[in-house]
């Protein structure tokens, strides 16, 4: 029998490291957490300390009784789980489960599976870091306290089943404070300007930067430039440069994936988690944006030898966020020299997007040339303007140019590459082109988008983005529902030879996919706990929050006293809640109903979004219920259409006959 026992928390995980050791080793996957809080009685003594009672989990009860029969055999366990906080948890439940004995058991971390780097870790072993496993266990029994205690209150208070929890609400408040902000959004019009001109050496596109308002100025500017003897007033060119960017944190790597391969959060920490285990990225849970000297070294190796010693151009960067504690390297290649992969196709498109990142960001500058081509003409008052770029030296865009999140359906104004002309130079005009534009609301978030929000905000860690997202989908508080967006007409008016043609064109406006949507329950949850829980949605408090267990993870906080202020209002907050706020029911008049002269309101229910017809307190009649169907919503459904509802079947069925379960009792 060996005489090395090597614990991970992943089965890929371990039979990648089983082939870098030698006969002396056996290596066993722990299949992530091997015990949790207790679900059942009293998880957390509050009184003593917020002390936890953990249990081995169900599913974990063989693993655990088949690890401690090879511990009894083995003269050294090594805890080889990942180095972020999970991972050290994790090593120390293993620790206080199987009853190792601290001279016999040694922990070990390598931010990537090479042998090189497994090799080095078994030199350098560590002891477990009593603060990292404080400042996990914090949040774990902080997040259980704040679900077990809200969670009753929506039970009481809005309906049945539902679940709060301290990063997922402030999730959903963001998703809903967008929602209202497009429906609160007043839209307006505007026209843009536009022409074709052509010069000696090509054409070339052009537009007017001011907005028109009216067609009063759209017919003055079409008149003006009848005839008009448009030249080029100026030309500027000036030198550019566009840096690389950082190598891949968590955050960035899952809003480029979502922008550039179409994935979800949770698919690529997915993909990306196999891509680790097979030994081909570092841990791609982190903060950082630092590269170690040598994988500095490798990188720059990499592209002399690849593309020439003028493309390199080594470089450190530094992570702006000082509360950064997962790994201590940026999410890269484990080997630059690996350009690609064979695998499966999703995980060869991620590393892919890794390597292409990571390589580039050790890169030149790309240089540019930028020209600015000014038009005008005698009694026209605006100047049309073109813009064009071209690059003088590739640098780091021969391999790889950053998405951006902020361009998002933005329009095109760069012309691209124009035509050599001169200050001077006469031009002809083979259109002028105005179009009816209309400003757009704020969009909703996609989960990229949900992510930078997040990090900016600073709530949640990398390690909690996909699941938060996952979890508020799955609760049922977000939706992704597809919208086919309407039609719309708009105006474009085009001046050729000297002619000008007016037409009325149509367009979709409106039309989405994959964009997060507060559901009408996600909406009323969280003005409930907006209003009664203030604290707990602020998100300059959930911030605080996670700088928090920063500080624990430092040893420089103690985490009973943490929770215990954290706790002590929160809970008073509770029972205050429950004693004497109303229901809530996001409760919405509709108007009368035509054939009963009763009221009808749109509300959520025991059993979701519903139509009500009349109030048996007010009428003494029952109310008749029907429910909403795919796409409704209790905040936009007109009178029309919830009259609908009550056609099929004729005779509407009454929730009133209905025995509810004890649990939905209030």
């Amino acid at each position: 029998m060996a005489k090395n026992l090597v614990i991970v928390e992943s089965p890929a995980k371990a039979k990648t490291i089983e082939g870098y050791l030698g006969k002396d080793f056996v290596v066993k996957s722990s299949f992530g957490h091997v015990r949790d809080l207790a679900k059942k009685g009293e998880a957390i003594d509050i009184a003593n300390d917020f002390a936890p009672r953990y249990e081995v989990s169900p599913d974990k009860k063989q693993v655990v009784a088949d690890l401690k029969k090879l511990v009894k055999v083995a003269e050294t366990v090594w805890l080889a789980t990942d180095e972020d906080r999970e991972g050290e948890a994790i090593s120390w439940h293993l620790y206080e489960t199987l009853g190792l004995d601290k001279k016999e058991t040694k922990r070990i971390t390598f931010n990537e599976i090479t042998k090189a780097a497994v090799l080095k870790a078994i030199d350098s072993p560590r002891e477990i870091n009593k603060e990292l496993v404080d400042a996990q266990q914090a949040r774990r029994i902080l997040d259980r306290l704040v679900g077990f205690e809200l969670s009753p209150v929506l039970w009481r208070k809005v309906r049945p089943s539902l679940s709060a929890g301290r990063v997922q609400s402030v999730a959903v408040k963001l998703i809903v404070e967008r929602e209202k902000e497009i429906e609160a959004f007043k839209g307006d019009f505007f026209y843009k300007v536009n022409g074709i001109f052509t010069a000696e050496n090509g054409r070339f596109k052009a537009e007017v930067s001011q907005q028109l308002k009216s067609e009063k100025e759209v017919e003055s500017i079409l008149e003006s430039c009848k005839g008009a003897n448009f030249k080029v007033s100026d030309v500027a060119m000036k030198p550019a440069i566009k840096k690389p960017v950082a190598p891949f944190t968590t955050s960035t790597l899952q809003q480029e994936a979502s922008l550039k391969l179409g994935f979800s959060v949770s698919r690529t920490m997915s993909v990306a988690q196999r891509l680790y285990e097979a030994g081909h990225i570092t841990y791609m849970r982190t903060d950082s944006v630092n590269l170690s000297e040598t994988a500095l070294d490798a990188a720059q190796n990499e592209i002399e030898k690849a593309y020439g010693k003028e493309f390199s151009n080594r470089t450190k960067y530094t992570t702006k966020d000082t509360g950064a504690q997962e790994a201590h390297e940026a999410i890269r290649p484990s080997d630059f020299g690996k350009h690609s992969i064979n695998g499966e196709s999703e995980q060869e498109r991620l590393y892919d997007l890794i390597w292409k990142r990571a390589i580039s960001s050790q890169m030149s500058d790309a240089k540019l040339e930028r020209t600015t081509i000014k038009v005008n003409a005698a009694g026209v008052d605006e100047t049309f303007q073109a813009k064009g770029e071209v690059i003088k030296f590739e640098g780091f865009l021969k391999v790889y140019l950053e998405s951006n999140l902020d361009d998002e359906d933005e329009d095109e104004t760069d012309s691209g590459l124009l035509p050599a002309v001169s200050k001077g130079d006469l031009l002809d005009a083979n259109e002028i082109k105005i179009t009816q534009r209309f400003s757009r609301p704020p969009a909703r978030y996609v989960e990229a988008s949900l992510v930078k929000k997040l990090e900016s905000l600073g709530i949640g860690r990398p390690s909690t983005y996909a699941p938060t997202i996952t979890t508020i989908q799955k609760r049922g508080y977000v939706e992704k529902p597809d919208r086919e967006g309407e039609e719309r007409t708009y105006s474009q008016w085009k001046l050729s030879n000297d002619k000008i043609e007016r037409k009325e064109l149509t367009e979709v406006t409106g039309r989405e996919k994959n964009k997060l949507a507060p559901t009408d329950i996600g909406v009323v949850v969280t003005d409930f706990l907006s209003e009664h829980f203030v604290t707990i949605m602020d998100y300059n408090f959930t911030a605080k929050i996670e700088k928090e267990f920063d500080e624990i993870a430092k040893g420089l906080m103690d985490w009973t006293k943490m929770l215990k202020e954290f706790y002590t209002p929160f809970h008073t907050n509770v029972e205050d809640t429950l004693e004497n706020s109303e229901r809530a029911t996001g409760e919405r008049e509709l108007g009368i109903d035509p054939a009963s002269g009763r009221k009808i309101i749109a509300r959520i229910g025991r059993f979701g979004p519903m139509i009500q017809i009349g109030d048996e307190q007010v009428d003494g009649e029952k109310p008749q219920f029907a429910s909403l169907r795919t796409n409704q919503s209790i905040n936009s459904i007109s009178l029309e259409e919830a009259l609908e509802l009550f056609q099929f079947p004729k005779n509407p069925v009454s929730y009133t006959h209905l025995t509810l379960p004890t649990i939905y009792s209030v």
